[in-house]
Order: C-alpha cells, then sequence, then structure tokens
C-alpha cells in the first residue's frame, strides 16, 4: 500500500510539472508572438508620447507628468509633447514637473493648444523649461507674477501691479523690486524672476521678457511670442510641430542632439487610476469633505460603539483626507481652527451645553476651512457652496444633539432611587410605625407616622439607605404603581 501511495505522489508531481512547463512554453511563446506583432505595428520613425496638462496645475498633474516621463523613457520613445491649458497652479507641482523636464533624457515639447489656449503663470515657467517650446494660434502665455504669500502658489494676478509708494521708489525705474513695501512678497518675486531667468538663459530664450511676465504680469500672444524669441516654434497641428522641430539641436543631458520628429508617429497618454485618484481626492472641496466625513464616523462610531461601518468609513476618509493636506499648501492656522471646531463639537455630543459649545464649534470650524488652503492659485479655494453644506450639517448635529439633551432632562428618572420616589408600595406587615412593604417585587424595610396595615397601598417619599419612607396612598394621588 505505501509503494501505491508513493507511485501515486510520483505521478502527481510529474503531472504537475508538465504541465507547468507546457504553460510556460505557451506564455512565451505567446510573449514573442504579441511582441513580434508590436514590433511589425510600431512606426519606422518612432513615437512621440503626448501628456496633457488641462486645468490647475497641482500634485496629480505633476504625479502624471513625473511618471509620463518616466514611461517615455522605459519605451524608447524619441520625444515627449506636453500639450498645455492651464491658468496656473502651484509652485511646489510646477518644480516637480520643470525639475523632471530637467532631467529627462527624452526631448520634451510643451505645446499650447488648441487655440485659445494659454500657458499662464506656472505653464509660463514649464513653457520656458522645455526643450522645444511652441504654440498654437489664438494662445497666449504670461501673466507669471506670484501674488499668493505663504502659500506656494503661481497663480495669475488679480489685478495691476502695485505702484511706487515713494520717490526712492520711483527712481528705481518702476522696476517692482521694492514698490509694494512687501518684504515677502519682494523676496518671492526676486526669487521667482531668478528662476525663469536662469530657465531662459538655459534654453537660450528671451530672459529679460520673461523677468517682465514676472514682475509686471505680461501676456503675449503666440505671434508676438514667436518675434520676441520667447517660443521657438508656432504650429496648428502636432503633425506641423513635430514637422517643425525636426533638424533642430537641443541639449539632453549636457550633449547636443539633433531632434528628428518629422516621422514620428503621435500617441496619448493618459493618466492612470492612481492620478485619477490623487486629482480627486487633492482637489479642496473633496478633501475638505472628506474629512468632515472620517471625522463624523468616528464620531458616531464613538458614540454607538459597535456598529463598525461609521468607523471604517470615517478611518478611510480622514486617511485619504489627511494625504490630500499633505500634498496641499495648509495654512496651520485653518487646521488649528478646524481641530478647535472638532473638539467643541465632540464636546457638545459628550457633554451637551444646550448648543453653545456646538454652535462656536461650528464658527471655528467655518473660519478653519475658510482659510485652511494658504493658495490663491485658480482651482485650489475652497468652495463657499462646501463650507455651506459643512455649516448646515454641523448646526444639524449640533440641533439633534441638543434636542436630545432637552429631551432627556425634561423626562422622568427611570432609573436608581430617584425613579423609585413617588412610586406606589404594598405594606406586607406593619407594628408601630414600621413595617415591610412590596416595592419593584422586592422586600423593602419602611416607616411612616400614618397608621397603616397590611394590604394597605402606600406612597413612597423618600428613600433613606435601605429604608422607605411612606404614606399612604390617598395622601399622595397620581403615582405609578410598583409591580
Amino acid at each position: 500500500m505505501g509503494e501505491r501511495v508513493t507511485w501515486a505522489q510520483r505521478s502527481a508531481v510529474r503531472f504537475f510539472a508538465l504541465l507547468s512547463i507546457c504553460l510556460g512554453g505557451f506564455l512565451l511563446i505567446a510573449g514573442n508572438g504579441w511582441e513580434s506583432r508590436a514590433q511589425e505595428e510600431a512606426p519606422a520613425g518612432g513615437t512621440a508620447l503626448v501628456l496633457h496638462i488641462e486645468g490647475p496645475i497641482g500634485p496629480a498633474t505633476s504625479d502624471y507628468i513625473v511618471s509620463g516621463l518616466e514611461t517615455a523613457r522605459e519605451r524608447g520613445a524619441k520625444a515627449v509633447i506636453l500639450q498645455m491649458d492651464t491658468p496656473g497652479g502651484l509652485d511646489t507641482s510646477m518644480r516637480e514637473i520643470i525639475r523632471a523636464i530637467l532631467d529627462s533624457s527624452v526631448p520634451v515639447l510643451s505645446y499650447v493648444s488648441p487655440s485659445g489656449a494659454r500657458a499662464a503663470s506656472a505653464g509660463t515657467y514649464i513653457l520656458y523649461a522645455s526643450h522645444i517650446a511652441a504654440m498654437a494660434p489664438g494662445t497666449n502665455l504670461g501673466a507669471a507674477t506670484p501674488v499668493a504669500v505663504g502659500g506656494g502658489g503661481l497663480p495669475m494676478p488679480g489685478g495691476e501691479p502695485e505702484k511706487p509708494q515713494s520717490g526712492e521708489d520711483e527712481e528705481d525705474g518702476g522696476s517692482g523690486k521694492a514698490g509694494s513695501g512687501d518684504a515677502m512678497k519682494a523676496k518671492m518675486v526676486n526669487d521667482a524672476v531668478a528662476y525663469i531667468r536662469s530657465l531662459a538663459e538655459m534654453r537660450g530664450r528671451n530672459a529679460d521678457w520673461a523677468e517682465q511676465a514676472v514682475r509686471e504680469a505680461e501676456s503675449l500672444s503666440a505671434s508676438k511670442a514667436l518675434e520676441e524669441n520667447v517660443i521657438d516654434i508656432q504650429a496648428a497641428t502636432l503633425a506641423n510641430l513635430l514637422a517643425q522641430a525636426d533638424g533642430r539641436t537641443v541639449r539632453i543631458s549636457g550633449e547636443d542632439v539633433t531632434l528628428a520628429t518629422k516621422e514620428l508617429m503621435t500617441e496619448d497618454l493618459a493618466p492612470d487610476w492612481r492620478n485619477e485618484l490623487l486629482a480627486l481626492v487633492t482637489s479642496p472641496n473633496v478633501a475638505l469633505i472628506l474629512m468632515m466625513i472620517g471625522i463624523y464616523g468616528i464620531i458616531f462610531e464613538f458614540m454607538n460603539p459597535g456598529a463598525i461601518y461609521p468607523g471604517t468609513v470615517g478611518a478611510i476618509c480622514l486617511v485619504l483626507a489627511l494625504y490630500a493636506f499633505a500634498a496641499l499648501p495648509v495654512n496651520v492656522a485653518g487646521a488649528g481652527l478646524i481641530l478647535l471646531g472638532m473638539v467643541l463639537i465632540v464636546a457638545e455630543a459628550f457633554s451637551p451645553s444646550f448648543g453653545a459649545l456646538g454652535i462656536g464649534g461650528t464658527i471655528a470650524l467655518l473660519i478653519g476651512a475658510t482659510i485652511l488652503i494658504d493658495t490663491e492659485a485658480p482651482g485650489f479655494q475652497v468652495s463657499w457652496y462646501v463650507l455651506a453644506g459643512i455649516a448646515t450639517a454641523t448646526l444639524a448635529f449640533t440641533y439633534l444633539v441638543a434636542h436630545l439633551a432637552v429631551s432627556s432632562f425634561r423626562q422622568r428618572v427611570t432609573t436608581g432611587k430617584e425613579e423609585m420616589t413617588g412610586m406606589i408600595a404594598t405594606v406586607l406587615d406593619w407594628e408601630d410605625g414600621r413595617g415591610f412593604v412590596l416595592a419593584h417585587s422586592e422586600r423593602w424595610r419602611a416607616v411612616s407616622d400614618a397608621p397603616l396595615e397590611a394590604g394597605d397601598a402606600v406612597t413612597i417619599d423618600e428613600i433613606d439607605g435601605l429604608t422607605l419612607h411612606v404614606s399612604p396612598q390617598e395622601n399622595k394621588p397620581g403615582g405609578s404603581r410598583a409591580l
């Protein structure tokens, strides 16, 4: 019997080994076939990957561009085209994109397109950093003045640059170096000027106009930008862009490289699910809503231990919100006010103050949410509709807690010795002003100044330790009967 089992085991091992070899061979042959088919279908001239920058530039955009450039390198793409239409965005995200472009071993062609698009603020810096800068007719770039102090944003300016405020400032020729009188803003402007000038000098483009775009919020059309040597190419289509870029020499990793882009086929590289998720959660409005859901879910879990679902959903939402806020320019004061507001709301839930703590917490929460995102970059402000929704939900929660507190104070106590006061008991035996009564199906020692007999109904007036003070029931009408 032992030999037969051993033989069966050996046969099973051989069968699975043979099956594994066959499966591996099939996958190898299929993989080679797919690779050969891909090579046959690949264009002879190579591929240019097209990445799209649309809307405000934030953490999701920088992650998409950085990973896209890495994908282009891994796939052996001959060029990367950044097709842009952006009003600007966060300085930190912009610098991550520029660092990726400067480190890229694949030539990057930034292209402001389609007609009517713009590369404002952060988009101008990215255009200057690219190996080839191009624009479609009917587009514009510029307005690169940083106006959000402390937030790391580079939005479009909200108005005209400030005028010099003293004669000494006017002697500077209106350069804007000290016109605002704000040392912090002057520091930001000077840093931005130095940064964009270094990019212009690296790519051989108009550095003086770049400085004007930062200091004076200058903008240019596509045709004027070509005349001023701000861009290299004006092209109506991607094919025209690749044709004009063909034969140009760019510097990549310290070496001069001649572009061969005329025969390239373009391929769009769409954001993957990770980029889409990052774009969703790093929206300030979504992040704030996730944080509120997380906090309320945890509060409800503590108020109802064992509910599981509120705590689980709340924890997930809170972690996502914290991740989003870690990627966004958060104002410390705003975060502190939100934390204070939530502490007050939790205190209202566990120590009801009839709405005082809840209303104070709501006010602190709203002020904190309003100033939470420390930037004026377009697309990164908290919506007033979201704030109104949060205020409504918080006030509703406060009202519910206050209503329950008031209702509980109005209701008669149903436990403890307070609950027994006023109840009706039955005398079991009585002698000389004391005896025993039946209350709550229990035998209690009782005393009374009134003459009582066994079977009389009495009302419990007071409880002194384990002794009840009772009186005849007819003197205390309306009491509840003891069982």
